[in-house]
């Protein structure tokens, strides 16, 4: 019958193209994947190498997929054999987008009574920037101009220097310590090249850092595609419960991507990219929020008065009016063509950024800034006022 010759075929003549194409992908993504939790098993009863692992942990897409087959890799050895701990690490610039991390809220917590459950070796961790160094502190304290293409201040001091600090303790604990990484080849052509410029060392899937000196990163990741990635999300149920249907709904809610973990400026392209992203809500390296703006577009009206605050702050950066003349060293600055470089945002307009950021923050209901980054601010002001009355004075 027609019927069994469909379901039973003699050759591969007999089936559709579209179903030879399917079932290839589906056998090929199902290979890949085996093999990445085999070399994660394998990488991590390693006796050569006994170092910590550090994930980060973004909580997107990637990085998701690679907590989930590090916990596959771990349920698959026996438990005597579980001995080397592994931290999952995120990051909280402190302006982070609410919508993402409410989700990293909720992902890390299961993630952490799984590990806790079922004795697993792993330790779940936020670092946050040095309070001194927040976006708040700087921008509004400080007078620093809003984060742009070629002045991305923010990344260093929100991401970078926390991430790589927790990273340090543990390498100075330990004497090294592998960083884990949801980074992938097929990413966009600058991550293929960064990829390829970190050759592996002989014999192993680890490559030493470019600027942190005993880390050495492994990408367990870096060969699945993008369609890869989204079918195994979609396929595997998440090992700390449930599927993987908030992080699915996250993507189709927003119009954009995660804001990965960077660790060195090499890195940094990825954070504030000119596609939108998740990320920090306050970004003004990018042209439009499209990610919360996504949101508002299917009822999320609350997020409303965050985009709207973003694009004020990125439209009065370059006004001279809100600028003062004098960089924050004393000097006047000049560029190659004799144009001049203002300097920080002046007093009256931090007072000003600050009002509408505490009119925002009773409008959103919910805490923007913290009593600790207000007591610095009214620091830094009393500072720099008192230094220019000397001035004035001298």
């Amino acid at each position: 019958m027609k019927d069994d010759v469909a379901s039973e075929p003699n050759s591969a003549d007999e089936l559709s193209a579209e179903q030879l194409l399917s079932d290839h992908l589906t056998e090929s993504t199902e290979d890949r994947w085996a093999l990445v939790v085999k070399n994660i098993r394998e990488d991590y009863l390693d006796e050569s190498q006994r170092f910590p692992w550090i994930i980060g942990f973004s909580g997107g897409k990637d990085s998701t997929l690679v907590v989930h087959a590090t916990i596959d890799a771990l349920m698959s050895i026996p438990p005597s054999r579980r001995t080397r701990p592994i931290h999952v690490v995120s990051n909280d610039t402190l302006v982070e987008s609410p919508v993402v991390i409410a989700h990293l809220d909720k992902v890390t917590k299961a993630i952490r009574k799984t590990a806790e459950n079922l004795e697993l070796p792993i330790i779940v961790a936020r670092t946050t920037p040095n309070i001194e160094k927040s976006f708040w502190v700087l921008l509004i304290g400080k007078g620093y101009p809003s984060p742009n293409q070629t002045m991305r201040w923010c990344t260093d001091r929100l991401k970078i220097q926390p991430t790589s600090d927790y990273i340090k303790k543990y390498i100075s604990e330990s004497g090294a310590a592998i960083v884990v990484l949801g980074v992938r080849r097929d990413e966009s052509i600058s991550r293929q090249r960064s990829v390829d410029k970190h050759r592996n060392a002989r014999d192993s899937r680890l490559s030493p850092h470019s600027e942190l000196l005993g880390a050495l990163i492994y990408r367990p990741i870096v060969d699945l595609s993008t369609d890869d990635v989204w079918e195994l999300l979609g396929t595997h149920p998440a090992p700390w419960g449930g599927a993987h249907t908030d992080l699915f709904q996250l993507y189709r809610d927003a119009d954009g991507g995660e804001c990965p973990v960077v660790l060195s400026k090499e890195e940094a392209p990825g954070c504030g990219t000119p596609n939108s992203r998740f990320g920090c809500w306050t970004c003004t390296v990018v042209e439009k929020d499209k990610s919360l703006q996504g949101f508002i577009d299917i009822g999320n009206h609350q997020y409303r008065p965050l985009v709207e605050f973003r694009d004020w702050l990125k439209q009065i950066r370059n006004k001279s009016e809100h600028r003062q003349a004098y960089r924050r060293n004393g000097r006047l600055t000049f560029d190659g063509a004799g144009k001049h470089i203002p300097g920080p945002f002046t007093i009256q307009t931090r007072k000003l950024i600050l009002e509408r950021l505490i009119a925002v923050q009773d409008e959103f209901g919910d805490v923007l800034i913290s009593d600790k980054e207000l007591d610095l601010i009214y620091q830094n002001w009393t500072t720099e006022l008192q230094q220019q009355k000397g001035s004035a004075d001298g």
